[in-house]
């Protein structure tokens, strides 16, 4: 007894099913979730087509034999055997592309985080603030924390007029940092970092902390030479604005020059380009609001930063950023940075109108060499109108006259210096161990307005020395001590022990 069957349902399963398998092999490691999508879409053309031909080709018999019943018997068992094979495998391939479709919403909608990310800077940012650069397409999220403990060892200046200890033993969760970053395409990505200070923005009426935002900005790449950043961007001088986790420097205070003389965090709202002119050297520009002058003080310009927040625009600033390391000089950095622009925002200062034309300049070198880590920057700035200003800081308190200078020139320069001791003693060791020094030099009123007196008390020095110790990269447990002089007055010395992580 002969029966021809077409062999169309078979051949048209088997031909998807091993269409479908390779597929499913070639899944093993998509590119990109684009990439998934496409393999899903040809899935599910497959199974379309394999269900179209179960039910338009059905078993036939040869008509050259004769429509017996035991022919009609075979044909039917032959057609139904197939059809379950055929049903079989459809829908254990539907079953697999059910699978992938729901993966593929996994990757959606989940935070889209590597699993094994590089924690290494990027354009600027500190490693954990970079990680939404590792990003196929979608949201990323990172951050840092640091808290410590601080001790006032001498000098620490009797009590306030409201009877409480001045500089007093404290301990403070200093900050708590959420970085947020989504990739909307290969060539637009948005990136930010809100922070958390002090463990509180307030206890009743009384403020203690605040939650800020210390960058929010767009990137839009355009060619390796030229990319746009717009948004709030942290202002690109020094080492500590652009990196400040606190596995990336040593001690539990940041570098005092970099907190008065270049004020760390300075952020501001901005538009500018930042590229690579060649793969040894990169930079970065921006046109930001004015820094205010209203608010600069004997202390330095730093509170006339204005961090965003219904900044006064009337004048506008420079600042531009580059940096060179040379191949040839493994773990060298040399760079620097200037910003210019005017700070007076169309204010009147003791009945006056004053541009106060701002500028600060800065100069880094950093080296990197096995356990060997050294730093050195030196900064620069100028104050225009420092007369103005300090006569409109003059007030009458209880019938006497208070003056307070602001400096028309201020410098700051520092120096350290840690070596990783724990290759010494510990062969192929992935823990660190490093003690460290720091020293810096710094006035903020280095040169005093005409008709002002100069406050030798901003003229300081400090000598500080600790040890910094990482179980693992992401974390950092730091101890050091810190050792204040100035050329006049006396400031209290301080221990401090501290943490830090990165995520």
């Amino acid at each position: 007894m002969k029966i021809s069957n077409k062999p169309l349902v078979k051949s048209g399963v088997l031909t998807a099913f091993v269409t479908l398998s390779t597929a499913a092999i070639a899944l093993d490691k998509p590119q990109t979730m684009e990439d998934m999508w496409k393999i899903i879409q040809a899935q599910q053309k497959q199974i379309d087509e394999m269900k179209a031909s179960m039910v338009g080709a059905p078993g036939k018999t040869d008509t050259s034999n004769p429509q017996t019943p035991e022919n009609k018997i075979a044909a039917s068992n032959v057609q139904n055997s197939e059809n379950k094979v055929a049903a079989s495998n459809v829908k254990n391939l539907e079953r697999k592309t059910d699978i992938l479709s729901q993966e593929v919403e996994k990757l959606r909608t989940n935070l889209a985080i590597p699993d094994e990310v590089q924690y290494k800077s990027a354009y600027g940012l500190g490693p954990a603030a970079s990680k939404v650069y590792q990003v196929g397409k979608g949201l990323s999220i990172g951050g840092y924390g640091e808290a410590n403990y601080q001790v006032r060892v001498d000098d620490q200046g009797g009590l306030d007029k409201d009877g409480k200890v001045k500089n007093s033993d404290n301990a403070d969760l200093e900050r708590l940092v959420l970085y947020a970053g989504y990739k909307f395409t290969d060539n637009i990505l948005f990136n930010s970092e809100i922070e958390f200070e002090h463990a509180t923005t307030g206890e009743g009426a009384e403020e203690r902390g605040e939650v800020s935002v210390e960058f929010a900005a767009l990137d839009f790449f355009i060619d390796p030479l030229a990319n746009i950043r717009a948004g709030m961007v942290l202002v690109p001088m020094g080492f500590i604005n652009q990196i400040h986790e606190p596995p990336f420097f040593f001690g539990n205070n940041r570098p005092e020059v970099e907190r008065q003389i270049i004020p760390s965090t300075w952020r501001e709202i901005g538009v500018g380009l930042f590229g690579q002119i060649t793969p040894e050297l990169t930079y970065t520009t921006y046109v930001v609001n004015g820094l205010n002058a209203e608010e600069f003080s004997a202390k330095g310009i730093r509170d006339g930063r204005q961090a965003g927040s219904q900044a006064k625009a009337e004048d506008l600033a420079f600042v531009g950023r580059m940096d060179y390391t040379p191949t040839a000089l493994p773990g060298v950095t040399v760079g620097g940075s200037a910003y210019l622009g005017n700070s007076g925002q169309n204010q009147t200062y003791a009945g006056k109108k004053a541009n106060v034309f701002t500028q600060l300049y800065e100069a880094h070198v950093q080296w990197k060499y096995r356990g060997l880590e050294f730093r050195t920057l030196g900064s620069w700035g100028h104050v225009n109108d420092a007369g103005v200003l300090s006569k409109a800081k003059e007030k009458i308190v209880d019938g006497e006259l208070i003056k307070e200078t602001i400096g028309s020139e201020n410098y700051g320069w520092y120096t350290e210096v840690g070596y990783d001791i724990l290759p010494l003693l510990f062969k192929d060791t992935t823990q660190y161990l490093a003690p460290f020094f720091r020293y810096e030099q710094m006035d903020t009123i280095a040169n005093a307005p005409d008709g002002f007196d100069d406050d030798e008390t901003k003229d300081r020095q400090i000598y500080q020395f600790g040890l910094q110790y990482k179980p693992i990269p992401n974390v950092v447990i730091k101890a050091d001590y810190r050792n204040f002089t100035a050329k006049k007055g006396s400031l209290p010395d301080d221990f401090n022990l501290g943490l830090g992580f990165i995520f």
